[in-house]
């Protein structure tokens, strides 16, 4: 009777350990892109932004971030959350993730990429805005997982400064969600399995 207890207690200290290692995983795997009040906001180097996407076309004013849903043109929109962004000129490029690197997408993997010119999808020419926005839209063309690049200038001196940001157009990248809820379910199974379940349940079909 102990060892089944401690089999039982096994399954199921096992299951919350990886649920809760999936939920994690998720939370933490939001890249260059941070959640603070339900919005979405990118890190520009110390300076911050809060960045939101619309499509027009399909969804009026929802305001989308990672996942953006549909094929069709999209209006990226940042408002400035530190006051030197106002004195900058921005540039702002979208690049096929052409090395999957995902929600972790860094500078680094930017520069890694052999051929930027041809992974870049789209290139607005650096401007500075007034208002505390920066505006732009692209029509998307397909359906795949991208990766945004701001670049600031700073205006006196002759240094500028990236944020980089993961996101995905056409649907949700469930990621390694699916594998990790089978993972759930078989140890849910075996849990209930190793306390007496699939007997208790043949018992009740034979009798």
């Amino acid at each position: 009777m102990f060892a089944s207890n401690s089999s039982s207690h096994r399954w199921h200290y096992s299951l919350i350990f990886l649920l809760g290692l999936l939920f994690s995983t998720q939370a933490a795997g939001h890249g260059g892109v941070a959640f603070e009040d339900d919005l979405c906001v990118i890190n520009i180097d110390f300076m911050q932004a809060h960045f939101t996407v619309f499509q027009p076309e399909t969804s009026e004013s929802t305001e989308y971030c990672e996942d953006i849903p549909n094929v069709t043109r999209s209006v990226f929109v940042m408002e400035y959350l530190h006051d030197l962004l106002t004195e900058m000129v921005l540039d702002f490029r979208i690049v096929r993730d052409v090395n999957d690197v995902g929600r972790f997408a860094s500078w680094e993997d930017i520069e890694a990429i052999d051929d930027l010119e041809a992974a870049t999808v789209f290139y607005e020419a650096a401007r500075m805005e007034e208002g505390g926005f920066y505006r732009t839209s692209y029509e998307f063309l397909e359906k795949g997982t991208y990766i945004g690049v701001v670049t600031a200038d700073h205006p006196t001196e002759d240094r500028n400064y990236n944020a980089v940001f993961y996101f995905r157009v056409g649907g949700r990248d469930w990621g390694t969600i699916p594998i990790f809820l089978a993972l759930g379910m078989l140890l849910q199974l075996g849990y209930w399995a190793s306390t007496g379940g699939w007997q208790r349940m043949q018992e009740r079909m034979l009798g």
